[in-house]
Order: structure tokens, then C-alpha cells, then sequence
């Protein structure tokens, strides 16, 4: 796996659709676009499934996937190039330094997909709707530029209510169950690595859409935030230490196989508790859960690898 990710560092170095801590680029983006178009962000973005699935939806318009990890931004440079997309580029910074890559404005929208929800009471300040974030997308965000939240996390769709009230955000949509509505919007359509891993268990993808206000509320709003969300999680933070899983423990929990197929380590499918049914490569629970005949296919094959291993 670290031999393939240098390979993965070193190709992205070759990717023309890669930006990696650029600098003076603020203000200079529709010149690197050749074009006028309009700037959505997809931040956090990961292998860039909403980057790349907006980018089909709207050509008219450009979109640059932020992330620091590099392995991950691979995976959607590669097919941005191999799909000729010439609206789609990506920026390997970290996103606290968001406001030093674009100019004021310069931002139509922002999409925050399957973030690190940040469950922990003391990390709470990483979370990408926190006022300390909302602040710097404000520097760079169009005065009618709109933010967009897509989370199977409960709490941190829960927490963003609560910000949005709190510093007087203009609420524009909020729905609690994106898959229970009868006429989605082809944007909520986009399914993320993360989304399809549901790790929350929840069972519902949540989505807000809202705009900032022309002023934010200082820290002593912050204050008041933490507070709250310190009385209301405390029990929550417990159970979250003892689990220590984040959204960037996965990088561990899975690999690619040479098709390129994702695979579960059994790490990750222990965590997840019960057995899916999908045969698994690595499943812990013997198959359980698949039908014969394929469960006694897996259980014989999966002999004869390690008898052959063990030669």
C-alpha cells in the first residue's frame, strides 16, 4: 500500500488538473480555466464523486475538489483526465487555509460531502461547518453564494442547524431524509465513497443548504456553541472515544484491489459488527449471511489461498 501511494504521490505531480499549495492563485482561477464561469468548491473531497458528478450536471460552470490527501485526490484526477473534463481541476492544501487560494468573491458555492463529522467534544472546531470555517468560506464566498451540506452524521447535521440559527445564516433547504423524497434534485443523486460505506449506521442522509450573513457573530458566540454542544454530546463523546473510528481511519480500513475494486480489511468489517452478504474478501464471520452455494464457494476458495500462502 505505501509503495503504491508513492507511485499515486508522484503521478498527481505529472496531472495538469492537479494544483498542490500553488501560489499567488488567488483572483486568478477563471485565467487557469480559460473561461468566466462560475467557481463551485467541493470541499474534503476525497476521490471527488461530487466534484466530478457536478462537473456532468453543469458544464457551464467550474469546479475544483479541495482535499490534503493525495492517494485519495488520485483516484478523481485520474478519471477527470481519462473523461477529457475540462471544468474539473483539484487543490491538495488544507482547508483552514482556504482563504489564501481564492480571491474575495471568487467562490459561487461551496459542497461539504460526508466530512469527518468530528464526533469528539474536542475536535468539534474541526468541523467544516464551524463558525471558525464559516468565517473563512465568507471571505471568499459571492454575497448570494450558498453552502451545501450532505452528511449521514446525525449530530453534525444537527450541530449545522444549530450554527445557522445561532449566527442568523439564511436557511434555504433542509431535508432530514434525502432518499425518502419523491422528486430529488439531480445533485442529491451523487453517490460519495463515504455515503455508500454508511459508517454513521444511520440510515439516512441528511442535506442543508443555507447562505451566510453579511456579518458573522464574533467568539463570544462561540462560546455559547461549545457550551451547548458540550452539554449535549457529553454522553455521545464517551461512546466516540471508546469506538475511535473517524472518516480518516478509513484510509486504513480499505485498499484497492488490481481491478480497483474497493476492499474492506478485517478490521473494518469487525467494526461493522455482522456480516453483509456481500462475500466479503476478507469477512470475519465465515460468510454467514451468503446464500448457498456461493457461501461454501468463498469458504473453499478462501482454504485454498491460505494452504497455497503457507507453502
Amino acid at each position: 500500500m505505501a509503495q503504491k501511494k508513492l507511485i499515486r504521490f508522484a503521478e498527481i505531480e505529472t496531472f495538469p488538473n492537479v494544483l498542490q499549495h500553488p501560489q499567488n492563485v488567488a483572483g486568478t482561477w477563471n485565467k487557469f480555466f480559460i473561461n468566466n464561469n462560475l467557481i463551485v468548491l467541493e470541499l474534503a473531497c476525497g476521490k471527488g464523486e461530487y466534484t466530478l458528478g457536478l462537473s456532468h450536471l453543469y458544464p457551464d460552470k467550474n469546479f475544483i475538489g479541495v482535499d490534503i490527501k493525495g492517494n485519495r485526490l488520485w483516484v478523481g484526477a485520474k478519471k477527470a483526465l481519462q473523461q477529457k473534463l475540462e471544468n474539473v481541476a483539484f487543490l491538495r492544501i488544507q482547508i483552514d487555509e482556504i482563504n489564501e487560494y481564492f480571491g474575495s468573491g471568487e467562490v459561487s458555492e461551496i459542497w461539504i460531502t460526508f466530512p469527518d463529522p468530528q464526533l469528539r467534544i474536542s475536535k468539534s472546531k474541526k468541523r467544516l461547518t464551524h463558525p471558525k470555517f464559516l468565517r473563512l468560506y465568507q471571505q471568499i464566498l459571492s454575497a448570494d453564494g450558498r453552502i451545501h451540506l450532505k452528511t449521514d452524521s446525525p449530530e453534525l447535521y444537527n450541530f449545522t442547524k444549530q450554527v445557522i440559527e445561532l449566527y442568523k445564516c439564511i436557511l434555504h433547504t433542509d431535508i432530514d431524509d434525502v432518499q425518502t423524497q419523491k422528486d430529488i434534485h439531480p445533485a442529491l443523486e451523487i453517490t460519495t465513497h463515504y455515503e455508500s460505506l454508511n459508517i454513521s449506521q444511520s440510515n439516512k442522509v441528511h442535506y442543508l443548504s443555507f447562505s451566510l450573513p453579511r456579518i458573522l457573530p464574533g467568539i463570544e458566540m462561540d462560546k455559547l456553541l461549545h457550551a451547548k454542544f458540550k452539554e449535549q454530546n457529553a454522553a455521545t463523546d464517551v461512546i466516540n472515544m471508546e469506538s475511535g473510528i473517524t472518516r480518516d481511519d478509513e484510509e486504513d480500513l480499505y485498499y484497492f484491489n488490481d481491478s480497483g475494486l474497493i476492499i474492506f480489511t478485517e478490521e473494518y468489517l469487525l467494526n461493522r459488527g455482522y456480516c453483509c452478504g456481500s462475500g466479503c474478501t476478507n469477512c470475519p464471520y465465515d460468510y454467514k449471511a451468503v446464500p448457498e452455494p456461493q457461501r461454501t464457494i468463498l469458504l473453499t476458495k478462501r482454504k485454498n489461498a491460505k494452504e497455497k500462502n503457507s507453502q
